[in-house]
């Protein structure tokens, strides 16, 4: 293949050789935690959330605690999408929530007990699944449940995730009366073929609908999101589902790269490879699709992420002050994270921790009384290192090392002066600066940011581990 070169704006990551973005396109994690959740381990459990979550209510009877962000999973989804990686149970027999409202009661008031009352929440989040597989009533009885155990302020981020083919407009000014300010769209790809390749088949026009009536209904945010590298995308199909995102005009879009692991992923068995778009398909892709965001207004967040240059994500790129948790980029402050459901994942100080994957052995840890965590993790003095780091390095593409040594009492050159090292190909490469006192990730390196970061993670330094994490591109 001829060394083709993507051309962007100028706000855009650059303009990069395909020959040397394949180069780096190498396995390596998304980042929304460090260390990442495949580290996680057995022997960390729930006597040691437990023992976090006393910490943080000590913390807070002193005046120390930071808000809470509060995530709820709704696994089920009445049908399977081809492409989906999500903990997810796939079901058209709505009356499976019940039982599982009645668990997620209990384990917010495991929770409480163990936080006490009147923990401030400033970000509500519900993922799945499918949240709005729930009937509105449902969705109402966790809103309240959360808000009794809860203190959720009155500005709070309440967003939920929404399958089109689930919601009418009527049902998002129900949400809206409920409380959900931020709305998020699963829209993926808007061609047809598409849309047959993965099973989920939703037209243009409804999806244009729903995100009218969001705007009417005065929801603070919308967000779409996109897949590229879907089987049976070209970068003709996939340029329009750009422009036609683009002309809803919503205030976020994330636009994920398709990871395409069958052997990790069941529902992914279905989708036909020979279908898939080749490695340049999908570098013109996204190029094309930067390009063409940034041409209509959009900013660039980081990665994968675009937003309106008046909303806040925007505003909080351009002042550093971007944040990244279990749900992407965020403006809210590095704060703890209470995950409820099955397969959440949360964090409570240093540490990290995950509930049971599936139903059964969820229910069976809420029906003694006890939190559903099977897992985690409690970070060292070099996690904690590392992560400042990774994060720094994702969400402004700028390591200042002032600020790491006041923080971890550090010199930064000697002690990654390994790591130092191996960036050398990246700065050969017009990908990363490294100045006298910080490490700078140029415009073309945006990229390649992960690659970038998977240099300081001291867990997957051989090839061998990052196999199991899907290609950065």
């Amino acid at each position: 293949m001829s060394d083709a070169t993507i051309t962007v704006r100028a706000e855009a990551p650059g303009v990069l050789p395909e020959s040397l973005l394949r180069r780096f396109d190498t396995p390596g994690p998304r980042y929304t935690s460090y260390p990442t959740a495949d580290r996680f381990v057995e022997a960390f459990g729930a006597n040691d959330v437990l023992r976090a979550l006393a910490q943080r209510a000590e913390s807070g009877a002193a005046g120390g605690a930071a808000p809470l962000s509060v995530y709820a999973h709704i696994p089920f989804c009445e049908s399977v999408c081809y492409y989906c990686a999500c903990n997810k149970v796939i079901t058209k027999h709505h009356e499976r929530s019940a039982q599982y409202l009645d668990a997620l009661d209990t384990e917010v008031a495991l929770v409480r007990g163990a936080l006490g009352p009147g923990q401030r929440v400033s970000q509500l989040h519900f993922g799945g699944g499918s949240p709005t597989f729930l009937y509105d009533a449902e969705i109402e009885r966790v809103v309240g449940s959360l808000r009794r155990a809860f203190r959720i302020a009155g500005d709070a981020e309440m967003s939920i995730e929404v399958d089109p083919r689930t919601v009418t407009p009527a049902r998002l000014g129900t949400l809206r009366t409920i409380g959900f300010n931020r709305i998020s769209f699963g829209v993926q790809d808007f061609d047809a073929q598409v849309q047959q390749a993965v099973h989920r088949v939703q037209p243009f026009e409804s999806v244009r609908e729903l995100i009218r009536s969001a705007r009417q209904l005065s929801y603070e945010s919308i967000n779409a999101d996109l897949i590229y590298g879907l089987p049976r995308q070209t970068p003709e199909s996939f340029a329009r589902t750009v422009a036609q995102i683009s002309e809803l005009r919503p205030d976020r879009i994330a636009m994920y790269a398709y990871a395409h692991l069958p052997e990790r992923f069941k529902p992914q068995r279905r989708i036909v490879d020979a279908q898939l778009p080749g490695p340049g398909d999908r570098l013109r892709m996204l190029g094309g699709a930067i390009a063409y965001f940034l041409g209509c207004g959009y900013s660039y967040i980081g990665m994968d992420h675009f937003a309106l240059a008046n909303d806040a994500l925007a505003i909080a790129k351009r002042q550093g002050r971007l944040h990244r948790n279990f749900q992407g980029y965020s403006t809210q402050p590095d704060c703890d994270l209470v995950a409820l459901g099955v397969s959440a994942i949360g964090r409570i100080g240093a540490s990290y921790h995950q509930n049971a994957k599936t139903l059964p052995e969820y229910y069976d840890a809420l029906r003694q009384c006890r939190l559903p965590v099977v897992r985690g993790i409690a970070l060292t003095r070099d996690d904690l290192v590392r992560r400042a780091v990774i994060m720094a390095l994702m969400c402004q593409g700028r390591v200042e090392f002032e600020s790491i040594a006041l923080a971890h009492l550090i010199e930064m050159r000697e002690y990654f002066a390994g790591e130092l090292q191996q960036l050398a190909p990246l700065v050969e490469a017009g990908l990363v600066e490294i100045e006298a006192d910080a490490i700078q990730v140029t415009a073309a390196g945006w990229y390649v940011v992960r690659a970038v970061a998977l240099v300081f993670d001291r867990y997957l330094q051989t090839d061998k581990l990052r196999q199991r994490f899907s290609r950065i591109i």
